[in-house]
């Protein structure tokens, strides 16, 4: 049985449904779950990994939807969980929270 050894965040500083509605929430998580926690800024350096992460295991378009949060396991497997919900925010802290229960659960 594979192991949860990291937390991956792609996201962006300016946009709401990334900080604080999911970045916060998920680093918390990962401190009390004891696991590595890893932002991907869109707007860095880190901008090729994010998009190939994205690329290989989100939901990818050119112009991706912001935050994609995927849970790197030991085996080295990644698993995309949640993608921001350009319906509005309280659709993407909806979906944060119900992440954060599975993880709990796990």
């Amino acid at each position: 049985m594979e192991l949860l050894k990291a937390v991956h965040v792609v996201y962006a500083n300016w946009c709401p449904h990334c900080v604080p509605v999911t970045v916060e929430p998920l680093r918390r998580a990962a401190k009390e779950l004891g696991v590595q926690y890893v932002l991907h800024d869109i707007d860095s350096d880190d901008v090729e990994r994010a998009d190939d992460l994205v690329k290989r295991n989100g939901d990818w378009t050119p112009d991706y939807l912001i935050p994609q949060v995927f849970l790197e396991t030991d085996d080295g497997r990644f698993e995309h969980v949640l993608t921001g919900d350009p319906r509005g925010l309280q659709y993407t802290r909806l979906a944060v929270e119900m992440l954060l229960k599975r993880l709990v659960e796990k």
